[in-house]
């Protein structure tokens, strides 16, 4: 059982109805799924059933059958058998029975296996069948079912059997053996077949049997015609694939070789140039789009190719529905299988976030940048887009660029920049060269340097505990370069009073209510009282559970107890786990530190960089501080963290920060932005550094964002103290020599009236100075552009003739991209605000409509 081959075929009248052979010949209808099944019903997909309608057991030797192509209520099958037989049958009684049809057979002379079967689809009278080689014999054989052999339209049945009184109308292929053959669809009488496993023949029955034309080639198997294009051929042998035009018939056009034998390839009926194929022992069906098939194209032929697997199992055959668009059934040894290929989905996404694709065959959609769908994702284009329109990065106080950042770690970074230029610009760090030194830079630990030769010198000191009434004290290490670099950290001192710390910073703190914040800084202050205080003022303001946690941990730091074998200590090492809020968990680690280790401090994650590196500057000597700050550079720096701009400042470790975060966040706009504000003009030369610019530069000249590219140039510029080189240049059209080269000469000539000298003296150049050729005449004035189009003068009654300037833009060259006509710039403008159409007679150019970044009404008003 299982070598029976099985074949399907959807008719091609019937939508809803197929067949499927093998030892015999079942009829199906197919429909959608519904609530009361019936049991003869398979299912072929998860939404639709095949109903078996009838079964033909009378043929037991198939081996090709074609359905009857003319619109007709029941269903006539040409079946061809291994005795060379073709007999018309039908699945019970039809309106075929009353023509003589039903049960015709059409016999050769000489039996032998009929290969190939096929009704002609414009005449439904012409039937053609493709034999196997017998001695003298034709091997294609031309039938007309209506016809008998004395050549009436009725046959008759007067003792003699049908195959007796039907003859074939028409032979070819003497000696030959056919394996496949096709009608074509435009020409009714002609048909190509493959003979003798090698050549293909096309065949004119139209007046006498021509061989019209041939090519040599293996590939003579599963022949088909072009259904949207009656050119074009398909054929294939063992694991390749052919395609041919009839134009140029000498060889393929088209050859698609696959891993596996071919079992079956068919065009795709509802699209154009579409191929589906199986192969042996391959549960995928391959797909292949040709794409430029034709002698005359410019370009190569080729084959879009994909695999999709249906849910069968080793299919033998598989048919296109002829209507339903890209929806196939698959028959195997498993059952049958209804399924819709997907169709290959071509996609394009512009730099300014508009997204289409292709939906089925005759529309798309189309999603545009502000569609809700752009809301919840996390696009980084998107954000960019956002911040480059509100001038991110580009507003002179550098803190609050990060308020447009929507971003706590770039905003910490962009006041830490405007932190560190202040403590630079007022003297107290002194560094002329970089406006943003890092810690690490501050203490002299940058590049080779290090603690050990002497860089660090730092005092040690024994300070007590301030407001506990307590001869406890507690190691800390002071030098000036700590004193700056704990400024850096935001931990400002206040000399008057002698303070470690500013009570306006602890006062700011509370009133962001950060009190665990507020409460650690003052624990490593030595305030521990204060401290207690911070808490009790969070507890009464802040809401249930919060409350409760702080007045706890106030009561715990109120029994702080210097005996290291105090219940206290022991207590607070086996609780401190517990708590949740990293920086109450710091100061428990602190208060119970032995031996001046503090690494449950330094380790903590969940404190802010600034705050663990200006604990470490306070409490670290000169070699473990060195020590820590280097593991935690490298560490941040791997993180792509920006909070480790705070130890490396603008230097070369600051961009390779940079790089970092621009890796594993795309943000090429912040690095872009930060290393122009901040970065010495030597860095900002740095060869990466020029990579974000380049990038970010691109990035708003493909928005379109023409303002928000030239004012980040300016601001770029002002950072380097570089004149920006020119950019535009006007060139005669018949030597290519510059025009604004001499025209910026002559601007350098001042006289008594402004530029130029004399204003009764206007410059005049109405001809190229390089080749006297005449310069283009401006479209409004008719004036040659060069010349100066007017005065742009003062008001005020007691001017001076100093007061008169040549209006420089008004002068500028402006023409159409399309149709190259042009004038002044202030004449165009004008001309514009009330015209969309070129000012020059009998141009038809709609010049303002095409300028993509103008808006209908801009100036009019």
């Amino acid at each position: 059982m299982s070598s029976i081959k099985l074949e399907v075929q959807w008719s091609p009248i019937h939508s809803n109805k197929f067949i499927t052979w093998g030892t015999e010949i079942f009829l199906y209808e197919i429909s959608q799924i519904k609530e009361t099944v019936r049991p003869s019903c398979i299912k072929v997909s998860d939404s639709t059933t095949a109903y078996l309608l009838a079964t033909n057991t009378s043929h037991h030797y198939v081996k090709c059958i074609d359905i009857y192509p003319q619109a007709e209520p029941d269903i006539l099958l040409a079946v061809g058998q291994a005795n060379g037989k073709v007999v018309l049958t039908t699945f019970g009684p039809t309106a075929f029975d009353s023509l003589g049809l039903t049960g015709k057979e059409l016999a050769p002379k000489h039996a032998r296996q009929c290969n190939a079967v096929a009704w002609n689809p414009v005449d439904p009278n012409l039937i053609v069948s493709g034999l196997d080689k017998y001695r003298t014999d034709h091997s294609v054989l031309l039938w007309d079912v209506l016809r008998s052999s004395s050549g009436s339209d009725r046959t008759h049945h007067h003792g003699t059997s049908q195959s007796e009184s039907i003859k074939p109308i028409a032979e070819a292929g003497v000696s030959e053996t056919t394996h496949s053959l096709a009608w074509f669809n435009n020409a009714p009488k002609c048909l190509v077949v493959g003979v003798n496993n090698k050549q293909l023949k096309i065949i004119d029955f139209r007046d006498s049997v021509k061989i019209a034309n041939t090519t040599p080639t293996k590939a003579v198997y599963s022949l088909a015609v072009n259904p949207h294009n009656d050119n074009h051929l398909l054929s294939h042998v063992d694991n390749q694939i052919t395609i041919w035009d009839t134009r140029y018939f000498e060889k393929p056009v088209l050859t698609l070789p696959q891993t596996r034998q071919v079992t079956k390839v068919l065009w795709c009926p509802t699209r154009h140039n579409l191929l589906g194929s199986l192969q042996k022992d391959s549960g995928a069906l391959y797909l292949h789009d040709i794409q430029q098939c034709g002698p005359g194209d410019d370009t190569e032929p080729g084959a879009l190719e994909r695999t999709v697997v249906p849910p069968w199992t080793n299919p033998t055959s598989f048919s296109w529905h002829t209507k339903h668009v890209n929806r196939l059934l698959g028959i195997s040894q498993q059952g049958l299988t209804d399924y819709t290929v997907c169709e290959r989905i071509t996609l394009n996404w512009s730099t300014r976030s508009h997204l289409v694709w292709n939906h089925a065959t005759k529309a798309f959609k189309y999603i545009c940048s502000s569609d809700n769908i752009y809301k919840s994702l996390d696009d980084i284009s998107v954000l960019t887009k956002t911040r480059a329109m509100s001038e991110y990065g580009l507003i002179p106080e550098l803190s609050q660029n990060g308020e447009l950042a929507e971003n706590e770690t770039l905003k910490n970074l962009w006041q830490w920049l405007y932190l560190s230029r202040s403590l630079v610009e007022d003297g107290t760090i002194p560094s002329p060269d970089n406006k943003h030194p890092g810690v690490r830079m501050v203490l002299n630990l940058d590049g080779q340097q290090n603690a050990s030769n002497g860089v660090l010198k730092s005092e040690l000191i024994n300070r007590l505990w301030t407001d506990i009434g307590s001869n406890l004290t507690a190691k800390m290490y002071k030098s000036t370069d700590r004193d700056k670099a704990l400024q850096l950290c935001g931990w400002r001192f206040e000399k008057e009073t002698n303070a470690p710390y500013s009570n306006l910073f602890i006062e700011r703190l509370e009133r962001e209510g950060a009190y665990p914040r507020a409460t650690a800084i003052s624990v490593f202050n030595l305030c521990l009282r204060q401290a207690i205080e911070i808490l009790k003022r969070g507890a009464n303001k802040m809401s249930l559970p919060t409350n409760v946690n702080l007045n706890i941990v106030a009561m715990a730091l109120s029994g702080f107890s210097e005996d290291r074998n105090s219940m206290w200590r022991e207590l607070c090492l086996t609780s401190r786990s517990q708590i949740s809020d990293p920086y109450l968990r710091a100061t428990f680690a602190f208060l119970t530190a032995d031996n001046d280790s503090y690494e449950n401090v330094l380790n903590e994650s969940g404190m802010a960089v600034e705050d663990r590196v200006a604990f470490a500057l306070m409490f670290l000597s000169d070699s473990k501080l060195h020590e820590y700050l280097r593991r935690l550079t490298q560490m941040l720096t791997e993180e792509g963290n920006l909070a480790g701009f705070l130890l490396t400042g603008a230097s070369l470790e600051g961009i390779q920060l940079l790089n970092r975060y621009l890796e594993v966040t795309g943000d090429v706009q912040s690095c872009s932005l930060i290393a122009i504000r901040a970065l010495p003009p030597k860095l900002l030369q740095d060869n990466q550094v020029q990579v974000w610019i380049s990038s970010y530069r691109g990035l708003l000249d493909a928005w379109k964002m023409w303002n928000q590219r030239a004012h980040f140039d300016i601001t770029m510029r002002a950072s380097t103290n570089e004149k920006p080189p020119q950019q535009v240049y006007i060139s005669c059209n018949f030597c290519g020599k510059s025009i604004s080269a001499f025209m910026q000469g002559l601007s350098r000539a001042r006289g008594p009236f402004g530029r130029l000298g004399s204003t009764s003296n206007k410059l005049k150049m109405s001809a190229c100075p390089g080749c006297r050729k005449p310069l283009p005449r401006c479209a409004i004035c008719l004036m040659h552009m060069g010349t100066v189009s007017g005065l742009q003068m003062t008001t005020n009654a007691s001017r001076t003739e100093d007061d008169s300037k040549l209006t420089e833009f008004n002068n500028w060259f402006t023409w159409c991209q399309t149709c190259r006509h042009g004038g002044h710039a202030n004449h165009i403008t004008h001309w514009f605000r009330q015209h969309s159409e070129c000012p020059v007679t009998s141009c038809t150019c709609r010049c303002f409509s095409l300028d993509a970044s103008c808006k209908v009404g801009v100036g009019c008003s």
